[in-house]
């Protein structure tokens, strides 16, 4: 890991995700860049080429005098901090960036979304789960210096989940955290029974498995009657620290009409959730 990526909009949220980011930073003497995204209208742009200019000068110095304050943190002594504002104005563009400038883990702040809310708009970090290609580490409260140790991580061991294992397990190796890898089994016409789930599960790990294996007892099935729900439970049994899942990233129709899992944790969980792009 050599790059690491937190959006910022100078929320608490954001100086929560910046101080477990330099936790990682530390560990993998790794670069953070700080991006923060100005968001100007295009009419604010075309008022003239002065004015434009003029506005554009005004928010950069204002993110500047915020940088000072914001950064000036004890926990970043030692870390290599590159300050990045652009005038984005929607999410998949953190994305964009993230790929061009080879970055390894997004780091995250969430305030989460609930009710009306949720289902027309979302958050933001909710946008960049659903966009981005690059690992995305969501932290909704102070988490301090911290390192995960203890993960859960949602699969259904179908083979397109194989993309999102295999970048997850080198990560949290390095991490040196235990992988509890959890598959909710649901009720009605979702329900499977254990004979089936472990067919899958042997055959997922046949054409996944790399490096350390899982220990047996890390492949785990659990009854539930949603996945947030089974995923919290077992979560809560095991002591975990942080939850992890695959995403599709779907949009339009097929998201709203769908949904996407990894969204609402993101949205629900008080726990870090790490997301992988499948």
């Amino acid at each position: 890991m050599k790059k690491i990526l937190v959006p910022v909009d100078f929320s608490t949220q954001s100086e929560n995700a910046l101080e477990t980011a330099s936790a990682f930073a530390k560990a993998y003497n790794a670069e953070i860049l700080v991006l923060h995204m100005m968001g100007l209208s295009d009419a604010v742009l075309t008022h003239g080429e002065g004015d434009s200019i003029a506005q554009g000068v005004y928010h950069m110095k204002l993110a500047e005098k915020q940088f000072e304050t914001f950064l000036d943190k004890p926990y970043l002594e030692g870390v290599k901090v590159t300050e990045v504002v652009q005038n984005y104005k929607i999410f998949q563009e953190v994305n964009t960036l993230a790929q061009e400038q080879d970055v390894d883990l997004i780091v995250m702040g969430s305030h989460g979304a609930k009710g009306l809310r949720e289902e027309f708009v979302g958050s933001n970090t909710e946008k960049v789960v659903r966009s981005s290609e690059i690992p995305v580490l969501v932290i909704k409260d102070r988490e301090g210096e911290y390192i995960p140790q203890n993960i859960v991580f949602a699969c259904d061991f179908k083979t397109e989940n194989v993309t999102a294992y295999r970048e997850a397990i080198p990560l949290f190796e390095k991490l040196g955290a235990r992988v509890h890898l959890v598959y909710i089994n649901l009720p009605a016409d979702r329900f499977r029974s254990s004979k089936e789930i472990e067919e899958d599960m042997t055959s997922f790990m046949r054409i996944a498995e790399f490096g350390k294996p899982l220990h047996q007892e890390d492949l785990v099935i659990i009854n539930g009657y949603s996945i947030e729900s089974g995923l919290y439970e077992y979560a809560e049994k095991v002591n975990a620290d942080a939850l992890a899942i695959p995403t599709h990233g779907r949009k339009g129709l097929s998201h709203f009409f769908r949904g996407s899992v990894a969204e609402a944790l993101v949205n629900h969980s008080k726990m870090p959730v790490f997301t992988f792009k499948m």
